[in-house]
């Protein structure tokens, strides 16, 4: 019998060394080729080997539920390989990330509440309890970092040219300004709620942290953060399980990353359009 994730359970003390880190080192890796490099037969023969080591680890008791929740993380990382992230704004594309990326959070969900009868997939909006001085604090403290940062790295180092040119009339505005905002919701759902929840029950969370930052980084690679930009997006990603662990919030999370993604958005608007939100430094 299937047993569902509890507060209990995250909290059990895991080891730092386990049979399981193979497999699950292999599908975190496997994004490299997935994503980025877009080696995808690669990034599917390597999924497949994580995937029976995992079964023949929990088999032999090595690992306990480890192929089960390897399986839903695959689910989603295969869907969202069918096409390319690579920011376009046109219509059709518009509507079939949209799509795809739903579905990459949808099916393991789905696939763990309805099949499996597990509950370790959630979507926490709600805490519980009052968010302190420092955790809101926390969010002038992006905005600033953001307004800091951002415009020197997408400016100087040509990254913003990886995103749409035309951005320049209310209708391509708006809907660059949906597209951000939905792939940072989805980023949240999939890598955090679904990819890092998943992870944290078979490991450490640091572990369990690291493991998801590799699918997370692979992933805004190919959406455009090039260059020097792992360089922000691997703290980015760290610092957001971390959150999420401290506060147990998706809200609070997706606040964060929409403050981010709103500093992008209008750096990148203002790249295109240098008239355009002139209060950046660059």
């Amino acid at each position: 019998m299937l047993v569902p994730s509890t507060d209990v359970e995250q909290r059990t003390a895991l080891p730092a060394l386990s049979w399981g880190l193979i497999p699950a080192v292999l599908v975190s890796g496997s994004a490299l080729f997935l994503y980025p490099w877009r080696i995808v037969w690669a990034g599917y023969l390597i999924l497949a080997v994580a995937l029976l080591l995992a079964w023949l680890f929990d088999r032999r008791q090595l690992s306990t539920g480890l192929f089960r929740d390897l399986v839903l993380i695959a689910v989603g990382m295969v869907i969202v390989s069918v096409i390319s992230v690579k920011a376009n704004i046109e219509w059709l594309n518009f509507f079939t990330v949209g799509i795809v990326l739903a579905l990459a959070v949808a099916t393991p969900y789905l696939l763990s509440r309805f099949v499996l009868k597990d509950h370790a997939i959630r979507f926490p909006w709600r805490a519980g309890k009052k968010w302190s001085k420092l955790q809101w604090s926390y969010f002038a403290f992006i905005l600033f970092l953001g307004w800091l940062i951002l415009p020197f790295y997408f400016i100087s180092s040509g990254v913003y040219l990886n995103w749409p040119e035309s951005v320049t009339s209310p209708d391509e505005i708006g809907r660059f300004f949906i597209g951000v905002n939905a792939v940072g919701t989805w980023d949240e759902l999939f890598f955090i709620c679904t990819v890092f929840v998943l992870y944290k029950r078979h490991f450490p969370m640091w572990q369990a942290n690291l493991l998801q930052m590799v699918i997370f980084v692979s992933f805004l690679w190919e959406l455009g953060y090039t260059s020097w930009g792992p360089l922000l997006t691997i703290p980015f990603a760290l610092l957001q399980g971390f959150t999420f662990t401290i506060t147990r919030s998706l809200t609070y999370v997706l606040i964060v990353h929409l403050l981010f993604d709103l500093v992008v958005f209008l750096v990148i608007v203002h790249a295109r359009n240098p008239t355009m939100f002139p209060f950046f430094l660059v």
